[in-house]
C-alpha cells in the first residue's frame, strides 16, 4: 500500500513540474515590452521598487491578462535622463508623455492615450484671497517638482532658471511641497490635478484650508512613445489599449485615479 502511495505522490510531483514547465515555456513565449518610468505620481510611484505602485503598474497588469503575445514589464529611469534612455534603448515605450515635453523630434510612434490631465496652481485659503492671487507668480515663492515641465516657465525644466527666475523650491514630493505651504515656507504649489484629487480624498480635513486656482498651468494630452525597433508596433498597443477601453476595464482604473474620460472622435490609432 505504501509502495502504491508513494508513486501516486511521485506521479503528482511530476505533472506539478510538467506544468511548472508549461507555464514557464508560456511566459517566455510571449515578446517582451520593457516599459520605462519614472517616479509620477500618481501614475508611478517609486518605480525602482518591488512595491512600485500607481496607475501604469496596474494598467500593465491588464494588458499582460488581456493577451498572451507580450509580456509588459517596467524599467526604471529617471525624469531628467528618461529621453536619453529612450533612444539608448534602454527600454521600448514610455507612457504618459505630454507633446510640450520636449520630444517632438526623437525617432518615435507615438500613440494618442485619449488621456487628459493637468496642473493647477495651490495656495493657502485666506480671507479676501481669490483667483486673481495667481495671476503674478514672480515675487512669490514657489514649490515645483524637480524635472517637470511647467507652463509658466515655458517648459524650461532647467533647475537653475527655475530657481533664480521665480524663486522656486525643487523637490521630489508633492506632499513635502504641499507640507510647505501649511507651514507657509511656500505661497505656491504647481501640482497635478489628479494627484490634488487623491491627496483630498485621504486628507479631507486639509480640502478647506487649500485654494485651488480655476486657471491651468498645462493640461495634459498623454501619449505613449514607442521606439521605431520596438517589439509591439503601435497599431498593435493602440488595438490592446482599445480592448480595455472598450471592456470597461481601462475606464473602471482610470476612475480610481480621478481622470475623467475623453471623447474619442476619431478610430484610435498611432499619431
Amino acid at each position: 500500500m505504501r509502495i502504491f502511495f508513494c508513486v501516486e505522490v511521485a506521479q503528482l510531483h511530476i505533472l506539478c513540474a510538467i506544468f511548472l514547465i508549461a507555464l514557464t515555456s508560456l511566459a517566455q513565449a510571449r515578446e517582451l515590452v520593457r516599459v520605462g518610468a519614472y517616479h509620477f505620481p500618481p501614475y508611478i510611484i517609486k518605480p525602482e521598487s518591488q512595491n512600485a505602485s500607481g496607475l501604469l503598474p496596474e494598467l500593465l497588469v491588464l494588458l499582460n491578462q488581456a493577451q498572451e503575445d507580450y509580456r509588459f514589464e517596467l524599467v526604471p529611469t529617471a525624469v531628467s535622463r528618461r529621453y536619453r534612455d529612450f533612444q539608448d534603448a534602454r527600454f521600448d515605450l514610455i507612457l504618459f508623455e505630454s507633446p510640450s515635453w520636449g520630444w517632438e523630434d526623437i525617432p518615435k510612434s507615438a500613440v494618442d492615450l485619449l488621456i487628459e490631465d493637468a496642473e493647477v496652481y495651490v495656495a493657502r485659503a485666506e480671507a479676501g484671497r481669490g483667483e486673481s492671487y495667481f495671476d503674478e507668480l514672480k515675487g512669490k515663492r514657489l514649490a515645483l517638482y524637480n524635472g517637470y515641465h511647467y507652463g509658466f516657465a515655458g517648459f524650461n525644466a532647467d533647475q537653475n532658471y527655475l530657481t533664480t527666475t521665480y524663486d522656486a523650491v525643487l523637490t521630489y514630493s508633492h506632499d513635502s511641497n504641499l507640507m510647505m505651504l501649511q507651514r507657509s515656507r511656500a505661497d505656491i504649489v504647481v501640482i497635478t490635478r489628479s494627484y490634488l484629487r487623491l491627496y483630498r480624498q485621504r486628507h479631507p480635513e486639509q480640502s478647506q484650508a487649500l485654494l485651488v486656482s480655476q486657471r491651468l498651468d498645462q493640461a495634459y494630452h498623454h501619449h505613449a512613445l514607442l521606439r521605431p525597433q520596438a517589439p509591439i508596433g503601435p497599431q498593435a498597443f493602440a488595438d490592446l489599449l482599445q480592448a480595455l477601453r472598450s471592456s470597461g476595464q481601462l475606464q473602471i482604473l482610470l476612475d480610481r485615479y480621478h481622470l475623467p474620460a475623453v471623447v474619442q472622435t476619431t478610430k484610435q490609432g498611432p499619431g
